[in-house]
C-alpha cells in the first residue's frame, strides 16, 4: 500500500535528515529481490537521474549563473536540480514511489563517487549520511522558499550553493524558479521520461 503524500513527505524528510537512505552492503551482494537477484526496481527512473546529472553539468550553470566549477559546486548544482525535481514529484501520488527510487540512485551515485575518490567502506556511510542530510536540508529550504518568490530563493541559493566570487545568487535563483515552473507544467509521464530542460 503506497504512503499518502503527507506520510511520504514526512518519511522521506526523516530519512534524508537522518542520512538513512543508503544502499546496504548486503543488498548490493544479494540484490533487492533475494540471493543474487538481478531485478532493478530503479530502472524506470535511471534515465531521469541521468538527465538530472546532465542538466547539472551544462556549462550555463557555471558560466552564466556563477556556480563554482569545483567538486563542491557541481554537487550543489546536482542537489539544486534534484531538489526541484523531487519537490515536483512529491506533489503527485503516482510519482511518490519513483521519487524514492530517484533518491536511491542519488545515494548509489554518491557512494560510487566517494569510493572512486578513495573513501573506504568503514567511513563511506558517514559521508553518505552527511550528503543525505545536505540534500534533506536543501529540500526543506527550497520547499519553503519557492512559494515566497525569487528573493527568498536567492537567499537559499546564497546559503547553499558554492558560487564564484561576485556571482549574483538572484540570477541562479531566477533560473531555478524557471526550471521549477517548467516542471509544474509537465505530466507525471513526462517527468519520468525526463522531458524537461
Amino acid at each position: 500500500m503506497p504512503l499518502s503524500r503527507g506520510k511520504w513527505a514526512a518519511t522521506i524528510e526523516l530519512l534524508l535528515n537522518k542520512g538513512c537512505v543508503q544502499v546496504s552492503f548486503l543488498s548490493r551482494i544479494f540484490g533487492r529481490s533475494g540471493f543474487l537477484g538481478s531485478k532493478d526496481d530503479r530502472a524506470h527512473v535511471r534515465p531521469l537521474w541521468h538527465h538530472v546529472v546532465a542538466i547539472a553539468r551544462e556549462p550555463r550553470w557555471y558560466a552564466d549563473f556563477g556556480v563554482a566549477d569545483t567538486v563542491g559546486g557541481r554537487f550543489d548544482a546536482i542537489t539544486l536540480i534534484l531538489s526541484l525535481v523531487l519537490l515536483r514529484m512529491e506533489r503527485e501520488e503516482s510519482l511518490i514511489e519513483p521519487s524514492v527510487r530517484l533518491t536511491e540512485l542519488f545515494v548509489e551515485d554518491m557512494d560510487g563517487q566517494l569510493r572512486q575518490n578513495g573513501i573506504g567502506d568503514l567511513v563511506v556511510g558517514k559521508h553518505i549520511g552527511r550528503l543525505m542530510s545536505v540534500l534533506g536540508g536543501r529540500l526543506g529550504a527550497i520547499r519553503e522558499a519557492l512559494p515566497q518568490g525569487e528573493d527568498a530563493l536567492a537567499q537559499v541559493v546564497a546559503r547553499n550553493v558554492t558560487l564564484t566570487d561576485g556571482a549574483d545568487p538572484a540570477k541562479l535563483a531566477h533560473e531555478a524558479k524557471e526550471l521549477a515552473n517548467r516542471l509544474e507544467c509537465l505530466s507525471a509521464d513526462e517527468i519520468i521520461a525526463a522531458g524537461f530542460r
